[in-house]
């Protein structure tokens, strides 16, 4: 069975939560996700760039001279692309459609996979409840703060886990504070959501979703995901 720990908002472990392992203990294919992480941007990409060929550009539909008997080269229009001020050959269209299909199986089971790899490396923070007394940065800077002290408070390196301590490198101090954190929140709730999401708006790599709008870039970019109990239970019944 597949248990993970829950905190309170003091990063204190009060207990643990059952997970399903079909979305959180599958194994990791980098193939599948690497399909999924071409698709999603692929299909984001807007092609704003283009250039006008010679059916494009304005003038050109009288012939410059005529064909024969002045000794210079025939020539049909001045927007023929050999002139200047003229079309553009094989340049970029705004037609040009950079859409990729992928199977909704697999970009599902790509995300199952980002989850179960933030449940494996122990990057999944669970809480009991993730409430604000105000709207205010400070209230959730403190939050995070308190949860990267007491509970992300170790980092892999070479393999293992060791503790961040103050008398450990800068270096390594630093790599904890500059962290990108992903708090996904649950079932709708107007004014709690609107506290945390005007309260983490102005904080530097901390990005607040819903867990209907889960996608695999947020989830790799994040190097660990912040949720409630409540979260979980939505994901497992959303999927």
């Amino acid at each position: 069975m597949l248990k993970i720990a829950i905190y309170n908002q003091a990063g204190e472990k009060i207990g643990e939560q059952k997970l399903n392992e079909v979305i959180f203990g599958l194994q990791v294919k980098p193939v599948v996700v690497q399909q999924a992480v071409v698709a999603q941007l692929a299909n984001l990409r807007k092609p704003i760039a283009h250039a006008k060929t010679r059916a494009e550009v304005r003038g050109g539909g009288r012939k410059p001279w005529r064909q024969k008997g002045t000794g210079r080269a025939r020539h049909g229009s001045i927007r023929s692309p050999l002139w200047i001020g003229g079309g553009v050959i094989f340049g970029p269209s705004k037609e040009r459609n950079y859409q990729v299909k992928i199977n909704k199986k697999t970009r599902r089971k790509a995300i199952f996979m980002a989850l179960s790899d933030k449940v494996a490396n122990n990057q999944l923070i669970l809480l009991d409840k993730l409430e604000l007394a105000a709207a205010k940065t400070k209230k959730m800077a403190g939050l995070i703060e308190t949860l990267k002290k007491k509970v992300t408070g170790k980092i892999k390196t070479g393999g293992k886990e060791k503790q961040i301590t103050e008398t450990k490198k800068v270096k390594k101090e630093n790599k904890v504070k500059s962290l990108n954190l992903l708090v996904v929140l649950g079932e709708k709730d107007q004014d709690k959501d609107e506290m945390i999401l005007r309260a983490s708006r102005n904080l530097p790599k901390t990005k607040v979703i819903r867990y209907n709008s889960l996608n695999l870039i947020d989830l790799l970019k994040a190097n660990y995901l912040i949720c409630e109990t409540k979260t979980i239970e939505a994901i497992e019944n959303l999927f």
